[in-house]
């Protein structure tokens, strides 16, 4: 019997659980990650299923991404001595199985030869998938509480009582953040881990410990070949970018698919209420399925089965130049192209500025200097309408939306409509386009302002305006992606800095790569708003941090608009 290639995959989630991401469009059933073993172990491989220290059938406290690349090492260790077992390995899985892939990997476990990292394996925890720009992803909220309900803790009746008697939406609304106070205090495990992460601000050695910040060790994760893949609508879209491009930078081999889904919704076509076609979807346009991908990469690497060395591959679905119509399941039929090339950024990107002017105009062309204001009010934050988001039930939901609050959209308050009547953003709209402009890479904006409270968040949002039809007529406003930046970290995320009032700043506010086709007729928008919430933590305004804050400030922001600028990475022809 034996010796076989090992495959190792470890999980939070239970490993005997059914996977919600392992379906295809012909096996539209979630299958358990025993099924998932079972047919790799078919294909010639020995799996091993794990769950994380302190969750399910696994001992031990469950510490959130911490010491999972030493429990992983140790998994390792322990199946070489096995008689079945090659010496070979390598490593799967989504999100947080995918989180603990870069841990170990990092560690040069010896014999690790492939890695299939899907939508995780923290490039920086920092600036994408716990905290953004200095702020706080409440999806880290909603998250905590949904596990600490299904910790093993929960299985004290009381416990479980107290927990289900809890509002987690009105906790969140309520924005009264504060540790011992929380709807987590039943499981202290889980409120105290949810709020180390949440208070610490600052950039420091915590934020670099090597689980959180593959950053700073892409030689490690060059060792053997890394699949990276994910949807513009995950959180994770910008770490696969990020890791694609320091691996390859290592001379490590890479390959990246990134496509228009939500996280681990690769078989399906649509992403809120936008819906892509059927070729959207990896099956039959990526492979044959999900499986057959997986299957093929650890053949190639494990097995030496057409092992060469390939160009690195990159592929992406560029969304837009559908009909616009309603579909018969009552999204917008918004249509997309697979694309490719062997570069990321792009071989065709060049970074084009468009400025904002006075009357909300963002042009091509300098426009006269002008000012814009800004009012940002805590307890009146501007609602989050989609974007790249997981876990965010009950509160928030992924995918590309209509910018237009209804009774029901979270935290938004009457008179309802859209975003650009709201007090508190600021939109900049292009006339209607001659001839299309096609974009992939990372968007920015470079703003110049001046405000008087000693610390605000200013939060950016790219959309595509499409014209009205008989279908919307009054048109449909599609968020592409967004960003934010604490203003206290404009110079540094290691040492911030308060602003004096009335103080100059200029800032860089990045968001999230993606690709699109803003199509002729349709108008490129930017709005910027001091919240984008419940997607971030919301700030008070007053430099106190957050959360513990006790009190909160209505801001007022003033751009100096002749130096504001949005940077858009467009495909030349």
């Amino acid at each position: 019997f034996g010796p076989f290639p090992t495959l190792l995959h470890r999980t939070p989630y239970d490993k005997s659980a059914a996977r919600l991401s392992e379906v295809s469009v012909a096996n539209p059933v979630p299958k358990s990650n025993l099924a998932v073993a079972a047919d790799l172990a078919r294909g010639g491989y020995v799996v091993l299923n794990q769950d994380c220290r302190g969750r399910y059938a696994s001992e031990g406290s469950f510490q959130k991404y911490l010491g999972e690349g030493e429990d992983g090492f140790d998994t390792l260790d322990w199946a070489r001595s096995q008689s079945w077992c090659s010496g070979v390995f390598g490593t799967f899985g989504l999100s947080y199985s995918a989180h603990v892939q870069t841990a170990l990997a990092v560690l040069h476990p010896e014999g690790l030869e492939a890695m299939f990292l899907d939508s995780g394996g923290f490039w920086n925890a920092y600036q994408g998938g716990v905290r953004r720009g200095g702020t706080f992803e409440m999806k880290q909220v909603t998250w905590a509480f949904k596990h600490a309900r299904l910790s093993d803790a929960a299985k004290d009746p009381q416990v479980a009582a107290a927990l289900d008697a809890e509002d987690i939406s009105a906790w969140i609304l309520a924005q009264d953040w504060h540790r011992g106070a929380s709807p987590m205090r039943h499981v202290p495990d889980y409120e105290d881990y949810l709020f180390d992460q949440w208070e610490r601000g600052r950039f420091d050695e915590f934020w670099q410990k090597p689980e959180l910040y593959a950053a700073a060790h892409y030689p490690a994760l060059a060792r053997c070949p890394v699949f990276l893949m994910t949807g513009w609508f995950d959180p994770y879209a910008e770490t696969m970018f990020e890791h694609y491009k320091g691996i390859r930078a290592a001379g490590g081999q890479a390959e990246i698919v990134m496509g228009p889904w939500l996280h681990g919704r690769r078989s399906q076509t649509f992403a809120g209420e936008a819906d892509f076609g059927p070729r959207s979807r990896l099956d039959d346009s990526i492979a044959l399925n999900y499986d057959t991908l997986r299957h093929g990469w650890f053949d190639r690497w494990l097995k030496r089965d057409d092992a060469t060395a390939l160009p690195p591959s990159v592929r992406w679905f560029c969304l837009g130049g559908g009909s616009l119509r309603k579909t018969a399941d009552g999204r917008i039929a918004m249509g997309g192209t697979w694309r490719n090339d062997t570069h990321w950024p792009a071989s065709k990107v060049q970074i084009i500025p468009y400025h904002l002017a006075s009357g909300g105009l963002l042009s091509k062309i300098p426009q006269p200097a002008g000012q814009a204001v800004l009012v940002s009010d805590p307890k009146r934050p501007v609602p989050t309408l989609g974007g790249a988001i997981t876990s965010g039930e009950p509160v928030m939901a992924g995918g590309i939306f209509n910018q237009v609050t209804q009774p029901s959209t979270f935290a938004a308050k009457a008179p309802f409509g859209p975003l650009t009547s709201d007090p508190n953003t600021l939109s900049f709209t292009t006339e209607p386009l001659t001839e299309a402009v096609e974009i992939a890479g990372l968007v920015a904006a470079e703003l110049t302002l001046r405000a008087d409270v000693p610390d605000m968040d200013i939060a950016i949002k790219l959309v595509d305006v499409a014209p009205p039809n008989s279908d919307y007529p009054e048109g449909f406003s599609a968020n592409l992606t967004d960003g934010i930046l604490r203003l206290r970290y404009r110079d540094s995320w290691e040492a911030p800095k308060l602003m004096t009032k009335g103080e100059t700043v200029t800032i860089r506010v990045e968001a999230a790569p993606i690709a699109a086709l803003f199509a002729a007729g349709h108008r490129i928008r930017l709005d910027i708003a001091g919240s984008n919430f419940p997607k971030f933590d919301v700030n008070p305004q007053t430099g106190e941090e957050v959360p513990n804050a006790k009190g909160h400030s209505v801001a007022t922001a003033q751009f100096a608009l002749a130096d504001c600028r949005l940077l858009l990475p467009v495909m030349a022809p």
